[in-house]
């Protein structure tokens, strides 16, 4: 058996819900994961409650004064869901009980969402949103009309949202089931949103390099100055902030990406339908939630497309380069050629020199012979000396010119 099959199958276990259903109160608050804030918040939660935590775990699920708490580990951020049953006279939006109290106060400035869930029974319903507090609310039966939802997306004081659940034909599965899936609505959509102020941010720094990539794209083409290297200098600057910014933006785009696409599938789980003249609870997340996720994504391949501009125009400044370079290659040849051709000339005038003078040296080395024989009282015949020497001369003359050949051919 491979050694992560267990580990791996044990993954659709991995996040399962708090199932009731009873009227209760479901606190819900998500904690950006900085620095070691989720190691802090779970040590933090194990003193106040006494319990021992499996750290090593991404969720768990404790019990505890009549209280059930869930915590979860995610990629970027870390959450906290407490369930408390509501009896018939308790407060119907009230404030973060303890352990949540305490660690929302240490924690204040991770905190990135923050959602009270109010699940009422039908029985307990007055049919109006208005009644819990709710200005201009929005509204959906979901589940197959199983439940009805109500929300003014309104935050309080505190920074908390409040959500009421009506709750008409859920079981506990359901019913947990489905205030799981608003929350992770809520928290995703958060999550997602994070890139917004760094889509802004990059809007500006964009324009200002889309300015600066037109001013040396008209250099480029009107070709004012003959070096290329100042353009090819103010380029790889351009490109070195592009790549900057991207590689600062990259990994928020994508993960704004991947959180929304959670967010409109759980929008659809929802499968909404009308409740009085509201507009629909996901109508109304997405009506103001889409423009943010395009927005981004537009900044994403603003950014992109402007990178691939830089690319092309440093690739053109390249090629002219090259060119000039190829161009100043080639007068250097040719006056190579040039050089060369004279040096030949020059050459084969020596070699001509050089075979007239050996032959001066040859013939005078014959004459002084024959003078040295005839003070030596030997009798030459001129005739008979110069049927030998001339040949013999030539001969020699003609082994020097084939050996200069030769070296010249090698």
């Amino acid at each position: 058996m491979h050694p992560q099959r267990e580990r791996l199958h044990n993954e659709l276990h991995a996040r399962p819900s708090i199932y009731f259903s009873e009227p209760a109160h479901v606190h819900h608050y998500a904690f950006l994961d900085e620095g070691g804030g989720c190691d802090a918040i779970l040590a933090q939660l194990g003193e106040i409650t006494g319990l021992e935590l499996d750290t090593e775990s991404v969720q768990e699920i404790l019990s505890f004064d009549g209280m059930t708490l869930k915590w979860e580990r995610h990629t970027e951020f870390f959450t906290l869901t407490l369930l408390l049953p509501r009896g018939s006279d308790s407060e119907r939006w009230p404030a973060a009980p303890e352990p949540l109290a305490s660690i929302i106060a240490a924690n204040q400035a991770l905190l990135i969402n923050a959602t009270l869930v109010l699940v009422e029974a039908e029985e307990a319903w007055s049919g109006k949103g208005e009644a819990y507090g709710f200005n201009d609310p929005a509204g959906s039966l979901v589940g197959g009309g199983d439940a009805i939802v109500w929300s003014d997306f309104r935050l309080t004081e505190e920074g908390v949202n409040h959500l009421l659940l009506i709750n008409r034909r859920l079981n506990a599965f359901r019913l947990g089931r489905m205030v799981r899936r608003l929350l992770e609505i809520e928290t995703y959509r958060m999550m997602a949103s994070l890139s917004l102020p760094l889509a802004k941010e990059l809007g500006l720094e964009l324009q200002g390099y889309e300015t600066e990539l037109g001013e040396l794209s008209d250099r480029n083409a009107e070709q004012a100055e003959t070096n290329p290297r100042p353009l090819l200098s103010a380029l790889s600057l351009l490109s070195a902030r592009l790549e900057r910014s991207g590689a600062r933006s990259r990994q928020r785009f994508s993960a704004t990406e991947a959180y929304a696409r959670i967010v409109f599938t759980r929008i659809e789980e929802l499968r909404e339908s009308r409740v009085q003249e509201c507009p629909r609870l996901g109508t109304f997340i997405l009506r103001r939630f889409r423009p943010t996720v395009h927005f981004c994504a537009a900044i994403n391949r603003r950014q992109e497309s402007l990178a691939e501009s830089v690319a092309r125009l440093n690739d053109l400044l390249r090629t002219r380069a090259q060119v000039e370079i190829e161009e100043q290659n080639s007068g250097i040849l040719h006056s190579l050629n040039e050089r060369a051709s004279s040096q030949l000339k020059i050459q084969k005038a020596v070699e001509g020199l050089s075979i007239i003078v050996i032959s001066y040296y040859v013939f005078s080395l014959f004459k002084l012979s024959l003078e040295s024989l005839g003070a030596l009282g030997v009798p030459v015949v001129p005739g008979v000396a110069a049927s030998i020497i001339g040949p013999l001369g030539l001969a020699i003359i003609g082994v020097l010119a084939w050996r200069i050949w030769r070296v010249k051919q090698h």
